[in-house]
């Protein structure tokens, strides 16, 4: 009695032309519908941007530098308590 062995053979999917006709249909119809949004965007006109950008830039600057402002005076504040601390406790 011997044991028969049988190989299985893998089978390949087969790819139909119907199935590749619909993938570029769907490919041309997704860069169709993109082009149509691009289209529709509403770009700012290079001078908004520009005065955009000073705004932006301002606006960091003033907020940075009251930051630095406020950072000196808890530092003053903390010094002069520290000052204050020896002075009391000799």
């Amino acid at each position: 009695m011997g044991a028969e062995v049988k190989s299985m053979e893998m089978k390949k999917p087969q790819s139909s032309s119907i199935e590749s006709a619909l993938t570029a249909k769907k490919a041309r119809h997704f860069v169709a519908d993109i082009k149509s949004e691009i289209q529709k965007i509403s770009w700012t006109s290079r001078e908004e941007l520009i005065v955009y950008t000073k705004i932006v830039v301002l606006a960091t600057f003033l907020f940075g530098m009251s930051i630095y402002f406020l950072d000196l005076l808890i530092q003053g504040t903390l010094s002069g308590l520290g000052l204050l601390l020896r002075l009391i406790s000799g």
